[in-house]
């Protein structure tokens, strides 16, 4: 588990490229046979990737002692969307199949977690998104027609798009934890403008879709001094509440966005008038 501080505004204003990658970039998230997993003391998520090819993948009790708990879920809860193959997940002896584009929430106290693909050849990618929970809610699966869908954007603007939001509460309770799947129409390219930020949660942005040439360049920082992050495939970004986060494509792409605070009212943003972008 690698260990991220939190950073403040006037800091990151300073950092050149290699500082904004090192503090909101996390570059490799996929690993044959592993989970790999980012904590960041910001809100004190925890972002990672499960990539299970002919070996089953299990969260060790061990792994507790990096949250200084018994074990990983004792204090938390997780959510999960596939964008590999078909998986198998069991949550202490319960059996979970999570196909392609589904998605599955763990709520908090589950103690053995194991993770495997169906089929090798077109093994299961899962990326992960954990949070601090105060008490437990129901393990669910969550497939793409029960994600609530929200269609937003026009083409003239090149930012259409549909957001399935998988793990809101319209869709189920969690503690704080909320995910959802965000898909660009062919022709589209930029996502979340014009741009937002709320301080009452911080988000995470994981991409993916992308050939091996493509990349999207991610948007961040305060409106006043805004930065930028040239993104691959299978990457994702950290973006602490003053951040704005938005991002646009060299093509189409989806990503995966989480968020974790205070309230889990999707439409509470803060809006930025593009006449004060700098």
């Amino acid at each position: 588990m690698e260990i991220r501080q939190p950073i403040h505004s006037d800091h990151a204003r300073t950092l050149d490229t290699a500082g904004l990658r090192r503090h909101f970039l996390v570059e490799s998230l996929f690993q044959p046979e592993q989970a790999t997993l980012t904590y960041s003391q910001i809100d004190r998520i925890i972002v990672g990737g499960i990539h299970p090819v002919r070996e089953t993948v299990r969260f060790a009790p061990e792994l507790g002692k990096q949250t200084g708990t018994d074990f990983f879920l004792q204090r938390r809860e997780l959510g999960l969307i596939n964008i590999g193959g078909d998986a198998l997940i069991e949550a202490d002896g319960k059996r979970y199949e999570i196909g392609p584009r589904e998605a599955l929430y763990i709520g908090q106290g589950a103690k053995e977690l194991s993770f495997r693909s169906v089929n090798p050849d077109a093994p299961a990618k899962l990326y992960f998104n954990s949070a601090p929970a105060h008490c437990h809610y129901p393990n669910r699966k969550i497939t793409l027609a029960e994600a609530s869908p929200e269609t937003l954007g026009d083409a003239k603007t090149s930012n259409r798009r549909t957001i399935h939001k998988f793990i809101v509460p319209d869709v189920l309770p969690t503690c704080q934890l909320l995910m959802g799947m965000t898909q660009l129409e062919p022709g589209s390219l930029w996502n979340t403008m014009p741009c937002h930020t709320h301080d009452r949660r911080m988000e995470v942005y994981f991409y993916f879709d992308m050939p091996a040439d493509g990349v999207v360049f991610h948007m961040l920082g305060e409106p006043s001094e805004t930065r930028h992050l040239v993104v691959r495939n299978e990457q994702a970004v950290i973006a602490p509440s003053w951040s704005i986060h938005s991002g646009v494509g060299t093509q189409a792409y989806t990503f995966i966005w989480g968020m974790v605070g205070e309230n889990q009212v999707f439409k509470d943003m803060d809006h930025v008038p593009m006449s004060t972008l700098r």
